[in-house]
């Protein structure tokens, strides 16, 4: 399988709509996770060029200066007059300006458009921002056009890619259920056949595999239970038998790309089990904060910008700040 990165809202939202952040309740958190948050924040912030990306690399790859984007916002920040508006702001721009303005596409992959898509989508109705309602309905309307040139009706790495596969049709699933709960037009029917492809890659015991049943992983499994969260469709005995499949995968440690299986892991077992997420969470604060540089990032060879988003997003549901983070 190929790096999840690298092959890896003129108008605001109406009022009625808007996704205003809460405050932040800093005593429903603990010391540890809020001091590793703002000390990866801080690095975050301290690193970002002045076109909006990072230096390393990773970090000029639209996808993930999306996911940074997204860890500022998931910790509540305000991203008009905040301490990091100025990094928000950058970060939305970056997107946008990668943007083609020929058919809405960001990046250089279906990875890069999805987590920006995710970006624009979180952003939506928080940001005061001119053109990020046009850019984020651009997006959508790449993925859904994508998804209909597409015989399985997924996706994968470019946007006329026949085949698919379990990541990418993933984060095009999530960007698009993203993007409805801000209030833009996803049909039932794309959902639908998102969601159908991924059950075709989902085995009798619950995991997931990249492009077929075979060779279930827990991260690829992560990502299928997660999109049935979000479509709302927990109330299934498939859906029982992955958290299964989950629950024994508790100790797991992705070797290549550890902070993609903590991403998606957190995020799926948060919605499908909340003890079994307590449990797993427990696990990863030790983690992290033994792998925590002095400086605030997380090591790895994705890079520091990916590691340090993934480290903290995988951690972002202890504030549970983000329509996406919703049950």
């Amino acid at each position: 399988m190929k790096s999840p990165l690298s092959y890896f809202l003129p108008l605001l939202f109406v009022n009625a709509l808007a996704q205003d952040l809460p405050k932040r309740q800093d005593d429903l958190v603990s010391p540890q996770v809020e001091q590793m948050y703002e000390k990866g924040l801080r690095y975050l912030a301290s690193k970002q060029n002045k076109q909006g990306a990072w230096d390393d690399s990773q970090g000029n790859e639209p996808g993930v200066v999306g996911l940074a984007t997204i860890a500022f916002l998931a910790h509540g920040e305000d991203p008009n007059h905040g301490p990091y508006a100025k990094n928000i702001r950058l970060g939305i721009d970056y997107i946008i300006k990668a943007q083609s303005t020929t058919n809405g596409y960001i990046g250089d992959s279906m990875y890069n458009h999805g987590f920006a898509t995710l970006a624009l989508a979180e952003a939506y109705g928080a940001l005061e921002h001119p053109t990020l309602a046009q850019s984020l309905k651009k997006a959508v309307e790449l993925i859904l056009s994508s998804q209909k040139r597409n015989s399985n009706k997924a996706w994968r790495y470019s946007p006329d890619a026949t085949d698919a596969d379990t990541t990418v049709s993933g984060c095009q699933i999530v960007a698009l259920l993203a993007a409805r709960n801000a209030g833009i037009p996803v049909p039932d029917e794309a959902i639908k056949g998102g969601l159908d492809y991924m059950k075709k890659c989902r085995s009798s015991d619950g995991g997931y595999g990249y492009t077929s049943k075979g060779g279930s992983r827990p991260t690829l499994s992560a990502i299928g239970s997660l999109c049935q969260s979000l479509a709302k469709q927990k109330n299934t005995a498939e859906f029982a038998v992955t958290t299964k499949y989950l629950k024994s995968q508790l100790n797991y440690r992705d070797a290549n790309y550890p902070y993609y299986l903590e991403y998606y892991m957190s995020q799926a077992l948060f919605h499908a089990d909340e003890k079994l997420w307590d449990e797993w969470n427990a696990k990863n604060i030790k983690l992290l904060s033994t792998t925590q540089s002095a400086e605030g990032s997380w090591p790895g060879r994705m890079g520091y910008a990916f590691n340090t988003s993934g480290a903290l997003l995988s951690l972002a549901l202890n504030y549970r700040f983000l329509p996406i983070y919703e049950k």
